[in-house]
């Protein structure tokens, strides 16, 4: 069972695809929402969740106060599973758009985003993972707002993301078998 942590949503369920994806657990999902409180990121924010399959991470954000939050796959199953999810908890402010992440991030950029929610699978070349940090710090039409936070989840055997020019990491924290890298627009 995969469960909002907290937030206006807090406690409810959420339905999850049967395979093709792993939710980040309730414990890390606790965590990181805490750290990005005491950052003072998710009052308002626009949030990209990208690789989100059920959207636990987009859908936490939104619970806590996120204003504007995207909802990024490239599964048809995840992305449907995202907008049942969004109906069921009744809340506003998210879309769901089925696009690779790299893809969708190549595309136009609305207005900048405050936070973005990397959770790929595990799997994901280091190659594939490189593809979508590096559209995030393209310089007309920026992505990020000055003062974003990226957050990358990653396995701990997995090495650190390689930070393209123009993205730093401030912070990374291990839970287990997960691992959390923090960056921020240089």
């Amino acid at each position: 069972m995969t469960r909002i942590v907290a937030g206006t949503v807090g406690g409810r369920r959420i339905e999850v695809p049967r395979s093709g994806t792993r939710p980040t657990s309730e414990r890390v999902r606790e965590a990181l929402f805490a750290r990005l409180e005491h950052y003072g990121v998710l009052d308002g924010a626009r949030v990209l969740d990208l690789c989100a399959g059920s959207g636990a991470l987009g859908l936490e954000a939104a619970s806590r106060g996120a204003g504007d939050v995207t909802l990024v796959d490239s599964s048809r199953t995840a992305s449907e599973i995202c907008r049942r999810n969004i109906r069921a908890l009744g809340l506003r402010g998210l879309r769901v758009v089925t696009a690779k992440a790299a893809a969708f991030l190549t595309g136009a950029a609305g207005a900048p985003v405050d936070l973005v929610l990397i959770d790929p699978p595990y799997e994901l070349a280091e190659e594939g993972l490189t593809a979508i940090l590096i559209p995030l710090t393209r310089s007309e039409d920026p992505w990020l707002a000055p003062r974003a936070v990226v957050v990358v989840e990653r396995s701990t055997r997995s090495p650190e993301p390689a930070w393209p020019q123009g993205l730093g990491r401030f912070a990374d924290k291990r839970y287990g078998e997960t691992t959390l890298w923090f960056a921020e627009p240089l």
